[in-house]
């Protein structure tokens, strides 16, 4: 953080003074939480919190300043077919896939639910296709909100990115889009809308698209293989949170969740054998939610990321996953019993200004006395170097050391937040944690909306920001962006950065340089850090920049690129 002038640590330090003696305030205020689950004004029902974390005064009766949304008002989930568990679709070059988006009923953590589905599926299909195919897969939509598909991390046709507005018009209720879908990468991709997705990805509108390499030894030697897509959703004793129908709320921090997924189940369990090596494709699907992966203290390897594999495998203790990311890892499970797949997470409390370690438990694992196949639990000793990745990358090495040619900022602006939420926002920048792993202040984060916040990129030469950022490429061109995600800003939040259509290397964070380099699509931006991207411009079209945190991009957090063909 920047040095400050006395007089603005002065009044920092007044504004902490004020916010403790709210958090400090006794059971009167705290009982306001028995609101939690009642109904309240327009429909909203309050955000759960902990009943031990005060409500700040004024705030005890109020409501986002949009009005709530819930899939299929009035409608009797019964009336709906129940979601189906993803199933596999394998795809030859040519192969045509229809994908139905409607409603469905799920019952999640007890509730009866109205939810989203692809082809009635929970995720959607696992669309699986060889490196360099081209599968045609048509869209209809049947759900209430218009929608596309954006084939997240595939270098596309730019005509079929799935953008509305940008590459395609949105998906009324009743019409159908062709998707023509090239796969030139191997690696595990996914898709999911580009219209509203803080409620429609939220609400279950998203898949695995799993490209192969025509090398049957691309990863390496494993038992077997587990798809893991990891999400969360908010929750209370009714059901499901609403979602803003006019614009997001928790547009400070994302929708967190309370009830934690993996592959749509909160339950979900493996057997393996003593000493089986599992493959695990890990994709974060969640709103907002980075998670940090552990697996019971089992040996754990790295293998690749989201647009192919590192230049070496190696040892990790746990997977940090941001949203829209996906890890490619193997695991050893060494000893009979239980293990927990588990998001081991330093949490924080915003108004106390406390951090504390928490636990939530993803999945279960009953390892049995059964042994595995020894060949292939001795194999994963090994730890791999990839030539051909090193000699990919080797071509982009001249580049690494020269100047950045663009430069970016992330903040955020806000208007009209009530001036507790204000107070105790501007106090709480006087500690923030690198990664936001948890909402600290659930009701705070619940209240602001994106009309009322507005996250922001800017281009730190020009000064322009989001949408009036205007860059223009040509296809080979090599590009430096440097990303600085600024401390001091009204809410300092960790930032996942997603561009389209290209791939990237990040060379760097805070000066120290990257030892094992991977191509990526998404990578987190901590609070206070400076990261270098290396862009290779290979693919001609109009394409987004954005924050992957869905409350982040629809409260502005995006613009555009030109890249024209050489």
């Amino acid at each position: 953080m920047t040095p400050e002038d006395p007089i603005s640590m002065n009044w920092r330090a007044t504004m902490w003074l004020l916010a403790l003696l709210i958090a400090t305030v006794p059971a009167p205020i705290a009982a306001q939480h028995d609101m939690r689950g009642m109904t309240m004004d327009g429909g909203w029902r309050m955000v759960p919190m902990d009943p031990n974390m005060p409500m700040l005064p004024g705030l005890e009766n109020a409501v986002p300043i949009v009005g709530p949304f819930m899939p299929g008002m009035g409608m009797d989930p019964a009336m709906l077919p129940e979601a189906r568990p993803s199933e596999l679709v394998p795809m030859a070059s040519g192969d045509t896939l229809d994908i139905s988006v409607s409603m469905v009923r799920r019952t999640l953590n007890g509730h009866e639910m109205i939810m989203f589905g692809y082809n009635g599926q929970y995720p959607g299909p696992l669309i699986q296709a060889e490196k360099d195919a081209t599968i045609i897969v048509r869209v209809t939509n049947e759900i209430e909100m218009p929608t596309t598909i954006h084939w997240h991390g595939i270098r596309i046709d730019n005509r079929f990115d799935g953008v509305p507005g940008g590459t395609q018009s949105a998906i009324e209720r009743g019409e159908s889009f062709t998707y023509e879908v090239h796969v030139p990468d191997a690696g595990m991709f996914w898709y999911h809308p580009h219209v509203r997705e803080d409620v429609q990805q939220d609400l279950g509108l998203f898949g695995n698209l799993l490209v192969t390499s025509p090398d049957p030894d691309y990863y390496g030697p494993a038992h077997r293989e587990e798809v893991f897509v990891l999400d969360d959703m908010l929750m209370d004793d009714q059901g499901a949170i609403p979602w803003g129908d006019s614009a997001p709320t928790h547009a400070l921090m994302g929708r967190f969740g309370n009830v934690m997924m993996v592959n749509g189940e909160t339950d979900y369990r493996l057997d393996a054998k003593k000493g089986e090596v599992v493959r695990f494709y890990l994709t974060n699907v969640a709103n907002t939610r980075t998670f940090n992966v552990t697996f019971g203290g089992n040996p754990v390897k790295i293998v690749a990321s989201d647009v192919g594999r590192y230049e070496r495998e190696q040892w990790i203790p746990s997977v940090v996953i941001a949203p829209a990311e996906r890890y490619v890892v193997d695991v050893r499970f060494d000893d009979p019993g239980e293990v927990a797949i588990s998001n081991t997470i330093q949490a924080i409390d915003h108004f106390r200004g406390t951090f504390y370690p928490h636990v939530d438990t993803l999945s279960i694992v009953t390892v049995s006395d059964e042994a595995a196949d020894p060949a292939i639990s001795e194999a994963f000793e090994e730890l791999r170097e990839h030539d051909d990745v090193v000699a990919d990358i080797d071509r982009f090495r001249q580049y690494f050391g020269r100047a950045p040619d663009h430069e970016l900022e992330t903040t955020v602006r806000i208007q009209d937040l009530p001036n507790s939420i204000v107070i105790q926002m501007e106090s709480d920048t006087l500690f923030f944690p690198p990664i936001e792993w948890n909402d600290g202040m659930p009701m705070m984060n619940w209240l602001s909306t994106g009309e009322q916040v507005t996250w922001i990129l800017k281009d730190r030469k020009t000064g322009a920001e989001n949408g009036d950022i205007h860059w223009n490429f040509s296809v080979g061109d090599v590009v430096k962006i440097r990303v600085f995600n600024t401390p001091d800003s009204f809410h300092p939040m960790n930032h996942p950065i997603h561009i389209h259509g290209q791939r990237f290397l990040v060379l760097n964070k805070d000066g120290v340089e990257s030892d094992n380099l991977v191509w990526k699509d998404t990578a987190i931006v901590p609070v206070g850090s400076t990261m270098d991207f290396l862009v290779e411009m290979s693919n001609p079209g109009e394409w987004m920049v954005h924050c992957h945190i869905a409350e982040h991009l629809h409260a502005g957090m995006m613009f555009s690129f030109t890249v024209e063909a050489s």
